[in-house]
Order: structure tokens, then C-alpha cells, then sequence
């Protein structure tokens, strides 16, 4: 197989454009930033006095639903929370009148 200068062969610039995705997804994930929802299953019973934190997650490109994500006290796991749940409305309600005094 004879090659000319000047051309790069086509499974050769395929396999560089594969690693520079992988790449580039990568360094966002390092950066902080989620390539889709971190929440695939919410709860809606009541965990409040059980919470640490919470993190609140507005809906952006790569995911349509904003995300809250509760932190637990005692086993420090992350908990996804059900915004529409009366509870979770109050919790949110309570820590923005927090932020704003």
C-alpha cells in the first residue's frame, strides 16, 4: 500500500477524533460538570431531620429537570429528592429566605 504525503489516512483521523471525545468528556467530568442527570430516582417521603445539605441543580443542557440532592448526616450518601413533594418545597423555601437575610 503506497502513501502520499500529505493525506492522512481516514481510520487514522477516526481514531483521533474518538480520543479526543473521550478526552474532552473526561476533563468536563473533572471539571464539575455532569454530561446528564445525576438523578434517576427521587424520594418523596420525608428523610429532614436526616439531611446535611442539600444541592440544588437547575435544569441546563444537559439535563431538562432541576435536580436537589440531599446530603445524609449520619452516612454522608447523596439522595435525590422529589422537587414537587410538599416537604421538599419547604425545605427549599426555608433555605432561600436563609440566603437572602
Amino acid at each position: 500500500m503506497k502513501m502520499t504525503s500529505g493525506k492522512i489516512p481516514i481510520g487514522s483521523l477516526l481514531v483521533l477524533l474518538v480520543l479526543l471525545t473521550i478526552t474532552e468528556g473526561i476533563s468536563l467530568r473533572g471539571l464539575g460538570m455532569e454530561l446528564r442527570c445525576r438523578c434517576i430516582q427521587t424520594e418523596s417521603r420525608r428523610i429532614g431531620r436526616h439531611i446535611e445539605k442539600v444541592e440544588i441543580i437547575p435544569a441546563n443542557s444537559h439535563c431538562e429537570e432541576t435536580e436537589i440532592i440531599a446530603t445524609l448526616k449520619r452516612t454522608g450518601q447523596e439522595v435525590c429528592l422529589d422537587a414537587e413533594a410538599p416537604w421538599v418545597k419547604k425545605v427549599i423555601a426555608r433555605m432561600m429566605s436563609s440566603r437572602s437575610h
